[in-house]
Protein backbone atom coordinates (compact mmCIF):
# COMPACT_ATOMS: atom_id res chain seq x y z
CA UNK A 1 0.00 0.00 0.00
CA UNK A 2 2.51 2.52 0.56
CA UNK A 3 3.99 2.05 -2.58
CA UNK A 4 0.94 2.69 -4.33
CA UNK A 5 0.39 6.09 -2.11
CA UNK A 6 3.83 7.22 -3.01
CA UNK A 7 3.04 6.60 -7.10
CA UNK A 8 0.29 8.53 -6.23
CA UNK A 9 2.41 11.12 -4.93
CA UNK A 10 4.86 10.69 -7.36
CA UNK A 11 2.07 10.99 -10.44
CA UNK A 12 0.54 14.03 -8.34
CA UNK A 13 4.26 16.26 -8.61
CA UNK A 14 4.60 15.34 -11.92
CA UNK A 15 0.90 16.67 -12.86
CA UNK A 16 1.61 19.70 -11.03
CA UNK A 17 5.00 20.64 -13.18
CA UNK A 18 2.73 21.06 -16.06
CA UNK A 19 2.35 20.02 -19.49
CA UNK A 20 5.47 20.33 -22.21
CA UNK A 21 5.39 23.08 -24.22
CA UNK A 22 3.70 23.28 -27.88
CA UNK A 23 2.49 19.80 -28.06
CA UNK A 24 -1.46 20.60 -28.60
CA UNK A 25 -4.12 19.80 -31.29
CA UNK A 26 -5.73 23.03 -31.68
CA UNK A 27 -6.69 26.43 -30.52
CA UNK A 28 -9.96 27.20 -28.41
CA UNK A 29 -10.31 31.13 -29.17
CA UNK A 30 -12.65 32.00 -25.70
CA UNK A 31 -14.61 35.57 -26.31
CA UNK A 32 -15.98 37.07 -23.28
CA UNK A 33 -19.52 38.91 -23.55
CA UNK A 34 -18.55 41.88 -21.08
CA UNK A 35 -21.58 42.83 -20.09
CA UNK A 36 -22.29 39.60 -18.49
CA UNK A 37 -19.13 39.25 -16.72
CA UNK A 38 -19.56 42.62 -15.45
CA UNK A 39 -22.79 41.66 -14.38
CA UNK A 40 -21.97 38.69 -12.72
CA UNK A 41 -18.76 38.86 -11.36
CA UNK A 42 -16.50 41.94 -13.04
CA UNK A 43 -18.79 44.60 -10.91
CA UNK A 44 -18.33 43.25 -7.42
CA UNK A 45 -14.90 43.01 -8.10
CA UNK A 46 -14.43 46.51 -9.34
CA UNK A 47 -12.70 45.92 -12.50
CA UNK A 48 -11.92 48.64 -14.62
CA UNK A 49 -12.83 46.34 -17.81
CA UNK A 50 -16.83 47.59 -16.27
CA UNK A 51 -15.90 50.95 -15.78
CA UNK A 52 -18.87 53.64 -17.88
CA UNK A 53 -16.06 54.65 -19.87
CA UNK A 54 -15.40 52.00 -22.06
CA UNK A 55 -18.09 50.19 -24.36
CA UNK A 56 -16.51 46.63 -24.39
CA UNK A 57 -18.84 43.80 -26.14
CA UNK A 58 -16.94 40.67 -27.00
CA UNK A 59 -13.45 40.88 -25.46
CA UNK A 60 -10.61 38.23 -25.86
CA UNK A 61 -10.69 35.53 -22.90
CA UNK A 62 -8.06 33.94 -24.30
CA UNK A 63 -6.52 31.71 -27.19
CA UNK A 64 -6.57 28.15 -25.56
CA UNK A 65 -3.90 25.42 -26.80
CA UNK A 66 -6.17 22.34 -26.80
CA UNK A 67 -6.25 18.26 -27.05
CA UNK A 68 -8.78 16.54 -28.95
CA UNK A 69 -9.87 15.55 -25.14
CA UNK A 70 -8.61 17.83 -22.60
CA UNK A 71 -6.22 20.55 -22.57
CA UNK A 72 -2.50 21.63 -20.98
CA UNK A 73 -1.85 24.52 -18.48
CA UNK A 74 0.39 26.28 -16.71
CA UNK A 75 3.38 24.49 -19.10
CA UNK A 76 7.00 24.42 -18.16
CA UNK A 77 8.87 26.51 -20.97
CA UNK A 78 11.92 28.07 -21.16
CA UNK A 79 10.52 31.24 -22.67
CA UNK A 80 10.81 34.40 -20.77
CA UNK A 81 7.35 36.01 -19.09
CA UNK A 82 5.87 39.14 -20.67
CA UNK A 83 6.36 43.06 -19.69
CA UNK A 84 4.12 44.39 -17.77
CA UNK A 85 3.86 46.94 -21.42
CA UNK A 86 3.49 43.70 -23.09
CA UNK A 87 0.04 42.62 -21.08
CA UNK A 88 -1.02 46.85 -20.79
CA UNK A 89 -1.31 46.58 -24.97
CA UNK A 90 -3.82 43.74 -24.53
CA UNK A 91 -6.04 45.82 -22.64
CA UNK A 92 -7.90 47.46 -25.67
CA UNK A 93 -9.39 43.45 -26.78
CA UNK A 94 -9.14 41.51 -23.21
CA UNK A 95 -9.95 44.63 -20.62
CA UNK A 96 -7.20 44.55 -18.29
CA UNK A 97 -3.64 43.58 -18.49
CA UNK A 98 -3.80 41.73 -15.48
CA UNK A 99 -6.36 38.79 -17.34
CA UNK A 100 -3.75 39.14 -20.08
CA UNK A 101 -0.67 38.20 -17.86
CA UNK A 102 -2.98 35.05 -16.54
CA UNK A 103 -4.07 34.17 -19.80
CA UNK A 104 -0.36 33.44 -20.55
CA UNK A 105 0.71 31.76 -17.37
CA UNK A 106 -1.81 29.00 -17.94
CA UNK A 107 -2.34 29.06 -21.33
CA UNK A 108 0.20 31.09 -22.70
CA UNK A 109 3.17 28.59 -21.82
CA UNK A 110 1.58 25.84 -23.45
CA UNK A 111 1.83 27.28 -27.12
CA UNK A 112 5.34 26.67 -27.16
CA UNK A 113 5.87 30.29 -28.65
CA UNK A 114 7.61 33.70 -27.35
CA UNK A 115 4.88 36.14 -25.11
CA UNK A 116 5.34 38.42 -27.78
CA UNK A 117 4.69 35.69 -30.37
CA UNK A 118 1.53 33.97 -28.39
CA UNK A 119 0.37 37.78 -27.99
CA UNK A 120 0.57 38.73 -31.57
CA UNK A 121 -1.30 35.28 -32.95
CA UNK A 122 -3.84 36.08 -30.18
CA UNK A 123 -4.81 39.47 -31.22
CA UNK A 124 -4.65 37.98 -35.05
CA UNK A 125 -6.97 34.86 -34.14
CA UNK A 126 -9.38 38.12 -32.38
CA UNK A 127 -9.26 40.29 -35.61
CA UNK A 128 -10.30 37.95 -37.93
CA UNK A 129 -13.62 37.10 -36.05
CA UNK A 130 -16.66 39.11 -37.52
CA UNK A 131 -18.39 39.54 -34.07
CA UNK A 132 -22.29 40.54 -34.23
CA UNK A 133 -22.54 43.80 -34.87
CA UNK A 134 -26.72 43.32 -33.83
CA UNK A 135 -25.66 42.57 -30.30
CA UNK A 136 -24.18 45.63 -29.92
CA UNK A 137 -27.36 47.68 -30.82
CA UNK A 138 -29.23 46.20 -27.45
CA UNK A 139 -30.59 48.85 -25.35
CA UNK A 140 -32.29 46.53 -22.84
CA UNK A 141 -31.80 43.19 -21.10
CA UNK A 142 -32.80 40.29 -23.01
CA UNK A 143 -33.40 36.86 -22.73
CA UNK A 144 -33.17 34.31 -25.76
CA UNK A 145 -31.94 30.79 -26.50
CA UNK A 146 -28.58 30.64 -26.06
CA UNK A 147 -28.79 29.43 -30.11
CA UNK A 148 -29.63 32.49 -31.59
CA UNK A 149 -25.94 33.60 -30.50
CA UNK A 150 -24.31 31.04 -32.35
CA UNK A 151 -26.55 31.42 -35.25
CA UNK A 152 -25.37 35.36 -35.43
CA UNK A 153 -21.76 34.52 -35.12
CA UNK A 154 -22.45 31.84 -38.02
CA UNK A 155 -24.20 34.32 -40.22
CA UNK A 156 -21.32 36.75 -39.71
CA UNK A 157 -18.79 34.08 -40.48
CA UNK A 158 -20.35 32.07 -43.38
CA UNK A 159 -17.01 30.08 -43.53
CA UNK A 160 -17.60 28.33 -40.07
CA UNK A 161 -19.56 25.61 -39.78
CA UNK A 162 -22.12 24.90 -36.69
CA UNK A 163 -19.24 22.26 -35.11
CA UNK A 164 -16.94 24.97 -35.21
CA UNK A 165 -18.37 27.12 -32.39
CA UNK A 166 -19.77 26.84 -29.23
CA UNK A 167 -21.60 29.16 -26.99
CA UNK A 168 -21.10 28.52 -22.64
CA UNK A 169 -23.30 29.95 -20.09
CA UNK A 170 -22.90 30.86 -16.26
CA UNK A 171 -25.95 31.25 -14.10
CA UNK A 172 -28.47 31.79 -16.83
CA UNK A 173 -26.53 34.00 -18.45
CA UNK A 174 -24.54 34.12 -22.16
CA UNK A 175 -20.99 33.42 -21.10
CA UNK A 176 -18.57 33.28 -24.14
CA UNK A 177 -18.35 32.07 -27.88
CA UNK A 178 -15.64 29.63 -28.27
CA UNK A 179 -14.11 29.18 -31.55
CA UNK A 180 -11.80 26.10 -33.03
CA UNK A 181 -8.71 27.19 -34.54
CA UNK A 182 -6.14 25.47 -36.52
CA UNK A 183 -2.59 26.42 -35.36
CA UNK A 184 -2.52 28.55 -38.50
CA UNK A 185 -5.88 29.98 -37.11
CA UNK A 186 -8.29 28.33 -39.68
CA UNK A 187 -11.66 27.50 -38.63
CA UNK A 188 -11.62 23.61 -37.65
CA UNK A 189 -14.33 21.36 -35.95
CA UNK A 190 -14.14 21.53 -32.08
CA UNK A 191 -13.12 18.68 -29.83
CA UNK A 192 -15.95 16.79 -27.66
CA UNK A 193 -14.57 18.65 -24.56
CA UNK A 194 -15.47 21.81 -26.39
CA UNK A 195 -18.73 21.44 -28.73
CA UNK A 196 -21.18 20.77 -25.77
CA UNK A 197 -22.63 24.03 -25.42
CA UNK A 198 -25.13 26.17 -23.74
CA UNK A 199 -28.70 24.27 -24.23
CA UNK A 200 -30.66 27.30 -22.38
CA UNK A 201 -33.84 28.69 -24.30
CA UNK A 202 -34.15 31.98 -22.17
CA UNK A 203 -30.44 32.83 -21.05
CA UNK A 204 -29.80 37.07 -20.45
CA UNK A 205 -27.72 39.13 -22.54
CA UNK A 206 -27.03 42.25 -20.74
CA UNK A 207 -26.69 45.52 -23.48
CA UNK A 208 -23.28 47.27 -23.78
CA UNK A 209 -23.54 50.40 -21.24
Amino acid sequence: MRWFLGLLMMAGLAHAEGDRAGQFDYYVLSLSWTPNWCALEGDARGSDQCDARHDFGWTLHGLWPQYHRGWPSFCQTAERPPSRSQTAAMADIMGTSGLAWHQWKKHGTCSGLSSFDYFALSRQAYDQVNRPDVLRRLKDPVRLPASVIQDAFLQANPDWDPDMITITCRADHIQEARICLSKDLSPVPCGQDVVRGCALDRALLHPIR
